[in-house]
C-alpha cells in the first residue's frame, strides 16, 4: 500500500541510517487499520509502526524495573 518506496513526511529515522526489515504477526484488523491510517496521513505503515515502537520504548525507560519473585 503506502510502503511502496516513498519517503514519509516527518520521518524520525536519522538521515543515512540503514533500514532493516522486521517481521511481526498482528491481527488482520490492526494491519488494515494501520494501512488505512497511513494512506489518510500520507505516510507509510512502517513509519507508523516505528513511531509507535519509539514511543513505547520511551515510556518503558521511565517505568520502575521489574523485580523477580524470590
Amino acid at each position: 500500500m503506502a510502503d511502496a518506496g516513498k519517503s514519509a513526511k516527518g520521518s524520525k529515522a536519522p538521515v543515512g541510517q540503514p533500514r532493516r526489515n522486521f517481521f511481526a504477526t498482528m491481527s488482520s484488523e490492526v494491519i488494515r487499520s494501520i494501512k488505512r491510517a497511513a494512506l489518510e496521513d500520507d505516510t507509510t505503515a512502517s513509519e507508523i509502526l516505528e513511531e509507535a515502537a519509539r514511543d513505547w520504548l520511551e515510556r518503558r525507560k521511565h517505568k520502575a524495573p521489574r523485580r523477580e519473585p524470590g
